[in-house]
């Protein structure tokens, strides 16, 4: 089962290690439970050391290891987040096994219907709004993007892409399991999540 709220630390945002685990362990006192570790430019080394960091400091925290299996299990992580461009679902699948989470981002209707028909736990869908987190980001669907897509798969479904605690609300009544957040968690990270969980109730 998916919680309201999917944290994404994006390893990007954070000048050092030091923060980007401070950030994590607010995120996890204010309620965290689930948590993506992305990091688009790092080596595979500096992500399994930020990884194992992060399994070490996070327990009870469902983790997802962004785009790498192979660094998800090395790490200990609970999951894997593939992309378009990336692993497929069920090649994760081959290697993570049944155990663990394996989701994947769609951005078009039928994304959504190929994701509905793989081993995927949950599927993303988005950018819901525009977002400043991706350098070349796909087409912004809104809201009726995303009614479109509940209406195509029965699998959880997380929305993504421009989600803060302003118009989270909107985006679960419009058919999301789970708001992934990236930006809107930066600025006193325990407090927004706070909000965030508040208001997703």
């Amino acid at each position: 089962m998916l919680p309201r709220l999917y944290a994404i630390i994006d390893a990007a945002c954070f000048p050092d290690t030091s923060a980007l685990l401070a950030f994590a362990g607010e995120l996890r006192a204010a309620g965290v439970t689930l948590l993506q570790y992305r990091n688009k430019v790092g080596s595979a080394r500096q992500m399994l050391s930020h990884a194992r960091e992060l399994r070490r400091k996070l327990e009870g925290v469902r983790l997802i290891m962004n785009d790498r299996a192979d660094l998800c299990l090395a790490a200990g992580f609970d999951g894997v987040h593939v992309g378009q461009e990336d692993l497929s679902v069920e090649g994760a699948r081959r290697v993570l096994g049944n155990a663990l989470w394996v989701g994947v981002s769609t951005h078009v209707p039928e994304q959504v219907q190929a994701a509905a028909a793989t081993s995927a736990d949950y599927v993303a869908v988005g950018p819901v709004f525009a977002t400043r987190t991706k350098a070349n980001p796909d087409p912004v669907i809104g809201l009726e993007g995303l009614r479109m897509a509940r209406s195509l798969i029965r699998k959880p479904l997380v929305a993504i892409g421009g989600i803060t605690r302003e118009n989270c609300r909107p985006v679960l009544e419009a058919g999301a399991d789970s708001v992934a957040v990236i930006s809107d968690l930066l600025d006193n990270p325990g407090k927004s999540a706070e909000e965030f969980l508040r208001r997703l109730g």
